[in-house]
């Protein structure tokens, strides 16, 4: 379903419940739409569930940019349908020091789920997560889900400042702030991988996997990150 979201976007919906496969479809649509090279298409915005198109109104008005995409989802169905293995998106590797140290609510996850800290370490590097959207900040990915015995809700109160790096846990959600910022979530690690940066933007993509990698203090040290 296509509908005008005010005056200058148009949102693609492709269900109304998270759903595993709906990345690599939204992914592979927005390839399509970038094919293109629409001169009124100003940015492309994927999130859980839907596209949210967004043009310029000056070049293009709502019929005209609506009868543009819609053959991209009327005319060719596979477009938008069983994800192939090359819309599927990367495996990503994320290395991450689980500790007290960079993972200051580990201790109250342990004491909430009443699993111990290595516990929650190990069902959190035995998943392999979805880049479901892009958002909050630059570069951060929310990803899933994590096992359910591991889930966390936010906190009550969020912090004021959550080092860049810093990986966590809110709900069935895990993810990895690339700046410090404030934020909510259960912090359990920290990652020293780049996330975002001005020139190559986000290294997360809807559509793309992760897998978390736990690693010792000194290899996180030496792949540049911060205490």
């Amino acid at each position: 379903m296509i509908q005008a979201v005010g005056e200058d976007a148009l949102l693609i919906s492709f269900g109304d419940a998270i759903d595993s496969a709906l990345p690599g479809q939204i992914a592979a649509l927005c390839q399509r739409i970038e094919a293109l090279e629409l001169p009124w298409l100003v940015d492309l915005v994927p999130s859980y569930t839907t596209l949210l198109v967004i043009y310029d109104p000056v070049a293009v008005n709502v019929f005209e940019a609506r009868a543009r995409l819609r053959p991209l989802i009327d005319s060719q169905p596979e477009t938008i349908g069983p994800a192939t293995n090359a819309q599927q998106g990367r495996l990503i590797e994320l290395p991450v020091y689980y500790s007290q140290e960079t993972g200051p609510d580990l201790a109250w996850m342990a004491e909430h789920t009443g699993l111990s800290s290595q516990q929650i370490i190990e069902r959190h590097t035995a998943e392999t997560y979805q880049v479901y959207a892009i958002g909050f900040a630059p570069g951060f990915g929310f990803m899933g889900q994590v096992d359910p015995s591991i889930a966390c809700p936010r906190k009550d109160t969020p912090r004021t400042q959550v080092p860049a790096g810093s990986v966590g846990i809110a709900n069935r959600q895990t993810a990895v702030y690339p700046k410090a910022s404030p934020g909510g979530w259960q912090l359990i690690g920290r990652c020293p991988t780049q996330l975002f940066d001005e020139v190559n933007l986000s290294l997360l993509r809807v559509g793309d996997k992760v897998r978390f990698v736990a690693i010792g203090k000194d290899e996180f040290l030496a792949q540049g990150g911060q205490l």
